[in-house]
């Protein structure tokens, strides 16, 4: 081979020498490019799932498999609380109302980081019980980031029932027994409106004659006791 060749060819092969190193250079931007997208995509992903409720009993397992359950049947029909017993309208517990409504379990029930590193502590060494304590709106309303507030305003304010005390008073006010005023002084949401069993009627406690307006699928204030001190006795 002749000296100009020999040159041409080193001359070719310090070129593709240089180039290689360059070429590598940048496919690291796409690699790296690549990588964020799939971690921005599966944390997009989780962070959808970690709002729907099959969420809550796939980490929390037994505690929370029965709220899940009411949550997944159907309204307007005959079903079965977190207790197990049997419910005459699905329509009583508020999970499937709220469910056809669009509101999925966080939007009631937001969880404080100390409340979620909590339950994963509880998770992880099996201390916890079932069924778990019902929770009332007040304590809602605190969960949610309101240091002060009533049940009320929980669930009246505005993007959920979007409405005063007053007017929910004058929205009933056509009932027979108006079951939100105040003659026997305040009284929270949650006493009657049950999320995960059959709703109460509590103006029975005094008023025998209140059966005979229980709505589709509610019960009584005895049979609600009753029901609530067999679970907790089990």
């Amino acid at each position: 081979m002749s000296e100009e060749k020999k040159e041409e060819t080193t001359a070719t092969e310090s070129k593709q020498a240089a180039a290689e190193p360059a070429a590598k250079k940048k496919k690291w931007p796409i690699v790296v490019g690549v990588i964020v997208a799939v971690i921005v995509v599966a944390g997009i992903g989780f962070w959808n799932w970690h709002e729907q409720p099959s969420f809550c009993n796939a980490f929390c397992h037994e505690s929370m498999d029965s709220y899940v359950a009411t949550w997944d049947q159907d309204a307007n029909t005959t079903g079965t609380d977190k207790w197990g017993n049997e419910v005459s309208n699905t329509n009583a517990m508020l999970v499937v109302a709220h469910k056809q409504a669009g509101v999925n379990c966080l939007q009631c029930h937001v969880p404080t980081l100390s409340q979620q590193l909590s339950e994963v502590s509880e998770t992880i060494t099996g201390d916890y019980y079932v069924p778990l304590a019902e929770v009332g709106t007040e304590e809602l309303m605190v969960n949610s980031g309101h240091e002060e507030g009533t049940g009320d305003q929980f669930c009246l304010k505005s993007g959920c029932h979007d409405m005063t005390r007053a007017d929910l008073t004058q929205l009933t006010s056509d009932m027979p027994r108006n079951p939100h005023s105040w003659q026997h002084g305040e009284q929270e949401c949650s006493d009657c409106h049950k999320s995960h069993r059959a709703s109460v009627l509590i103006c029975t406690e005094c008023h025998s004659d209140a059966e005979a307006e229980l709505p589709d699928g509610w019960v009584d204030a005895k049979t609600g006791d009753q029901l609530e001190k067999q679970a907790m006795s089990n």
